[in-house]
């Protein structure tokens, strides 16, 4: 879990994050995710259950990457550093709501 701000159209918007890795992980790391939202048609479309396909990974200091979609159709391109070693072969079940 974690918390995160949406800026759109020059307004905050706090939201948290929770969920879980869905599927094969081995090892532990955290995250710091920064990216951009894409097909958002206001604040409220942020929120929902996400999913991503796929395999991705880190090993060390080194850089992590995601892109998940909700059932509304807002596609989130996530990226950020990693520290610590995590091998995952499918992520899924974030959910994204506004406080």
């Amino acid at each position: 879990g974690g918390e995160g701000v949406l800026v759109f159209r020059g307004q905050r918007y706090p939201f948290t994050v929770s969920g879980m890795s869905v599927g094969f992980t081995v090892g532990a790391s955290s995250s710091k995710y920064t990216g951009r939202a894409i097909n958002l048609k206001g604040p409220g479309s942020i929120e929902g259950t996400y999913s991503a396909l796929g395999a991705g990974g880190a090993i060390a200091a080194g850089a992590g990457g995601v892109q998940l979609q909700n059932a509304n159709g807002v596609i989130l391109q996530l990226s950020g550093p990693r520290v610590g070693a995590e091998v995952s072969a499918a992520v899924g079940g974030v959910t994204i709501k506004l406080k």
